[in-house]
């Protein structure tokens, strides 16, 4: 007893001093250090200015991976048209994002988001560098700034949409369905691309869901651009989930128009295995142009336009007639690219790179910023793109006239005319 009450003693003592210690002599609150957000390249431009080139050098260079931002290289089936990396690019260099659809499903700037971002968080699990790169600019918008929280749709209302629509959609009646949505109570379904009927789902979705139309939910983009209007905009880029570096790559309009049509006419210079045979393989399984987010990607759509009009009409396969159809393509691509600069120029956290420089040079210039990354990222002088003579430049545009480089004559057409011939000939019985 008594030996238990010594113990009992020597226990409560040490108790007693330290709380008496803590309310005479308080210790301060432990200094709270955020943690370092993990860094993410992104590498944009247009079509054609030359991305995939950089980012598959740096990549190698960094021990980085590769996530698509295209919404064309999702496809399978979809290669030469999307510019996929070859699959020796692909086993040197790991991609994300690249054949992970049919072309008869859609896929959406919020499907984006989540892939990416887990993609992402994939990458840098493994200690490696993500490397963001594609053209697509409301995919890369929604990567960085977030997506809009507008309401996910129950199994019912996606039902009950999807057989409302359906009905105009078999019938061709776009016009028709826009109203319907209209008339449910969002006015800018009227601004939709004609037959992009996922979008349009989508709209009457929302508002089947919540009552208001898709307009009324915050996009996270608009407030990070009034707070780049604002004297917080330096700020803006800590506030994202990542530490982002951004770049934009691109040329001259001239050169950058030269370098499409040429891309262009490579798509087409090998009819078996081309693009042509892609679109082919598109009509074959049942697609039809402008039906979905394959089948209206630049390129695909055209393709297979020209080659049912040569499936429907035997004499529509002609030298003319072709060329026709690569006009129109490097015409459409060449317009695409004209409004990715514009878009992009209003993404003020890009840092624009001269495509037109040395790839070694470039990839010094990012693998250097990635490394040694400062509050304010400068680009070397060399690296700027250069001002040009907005009225000379105007003037150049004016007048730009494409000048083919594989297809000039009807001989040089001669080899994919018979492709056409003898493969959609047969297609058409």
């Amino acid at each position: 007893m008594r030996l238990a009450t010594e113990m009992g003693r020597r226990r409560t003592t040490p108790i007693r001093t330290s709380s008496l210690s803590k309310s005479t002599t308080p210790n301060p609150s432990p200094t709270v250090v955020p943690k370092q957000k993990e860094k993410v390249i992104v590498i944009s431009g247009p079509t054609g200015a030359g991305k995939s080139r950089l980012a598959l050098d740096l990549a190698k260079r960094l021990d980085g991976e590769i996530i698509s931002a295209d919404s064309v290289q999702v496809y399978r089936g979809l290669d030469v048209g999307a510019a996929k990396p070859s699959l020796s690019d692909q086993r040197e260099v790991p991609h994300h994002l690249i054949n992970i659809l049919n072309p008869s499903e859609d896929y959406s700037a919020g499907q984006f988001f989540e892939d990416a971002r887990n993609a992402t968080d994939e990458v840098l699990s493994k200690g490696k560098v993500p490397l963001v790169v594609g053209g697509t600019g409301l995919y890369l918008r929604w990567f960085i700034y977030g997506k809009p929280e507008a309401p996910a749709a129950s199994v019912n209302v996606t039902s009950e949409v999807s057989s409302e629509l359906t009905h105009f959609q078999e019938k061709g009646q776009w016009d028709e369905a826009v109203e319907v949505v209209v008339s449910a109570g969002d006015p800018n379904a009227r601004e939709l691309p004609l037959n992009n009927w996922y979008r349009l789902r989508r709209r009457l979705e929302i508002i089947r869901s919540s009552g208001s139309p898709p307009s009324a939910f915050a996009v996270p983009y608009d407030s990070f651009k009034e707070q780049t209007n604002s004297e917080q905009g330096q700020s803006v880029a800590k506030d994202l989930d990542y530490d982002f570096i951004f770049f934009f790559l691109t040329c001259t309009r001239v050169d950058l128009y030269r370098a499409i049509d040429l891309r262009c006419e490579k798509m087409l210079m090998e009819a078996e295995g081309g693009l042509l045979s892609e679109a082919s393989w598109l009509l074959d399984i049942g697609l039809r142009p402008d039906m979905n987010s394959a089948t209206r990607a630049i390129g695909y759509r055209q393709a297979m336009e020209y080659l049912l009009e040569c499936r429907n009409d035997a004499g529509r396969i002609t030298a003319d007639c072709f060329l026709g159809f690569l006009h129109e393509f490097q015409k459409t691509s060449r317009n695409f690219a004209r409004r990715q600069l514009t878009w992009f120029r209003n993404e003020s956290l890009y840092q624009w790179i001269d495509s037109s420089m040395p790839l070694e040079n470039l990839v010094d210039f990012v693998y250097s910023a990635y490394k040694e990354q400062t509050e304010k990222l400068l680009v070397p002088n060399h690296l700027q793109m250069k001002k040009t003579n907005d009225k000379l430049e105007n003037y150049e545009l004016k007048t730009y006239r494409t000048q083919n480089q594989i297809f000039r004559n009807e001989s040089d057409c001669r080899h994919v005319l018979d492709w056409v011939e003898r493969t959609q000939r047969r297609s058409a019985v």
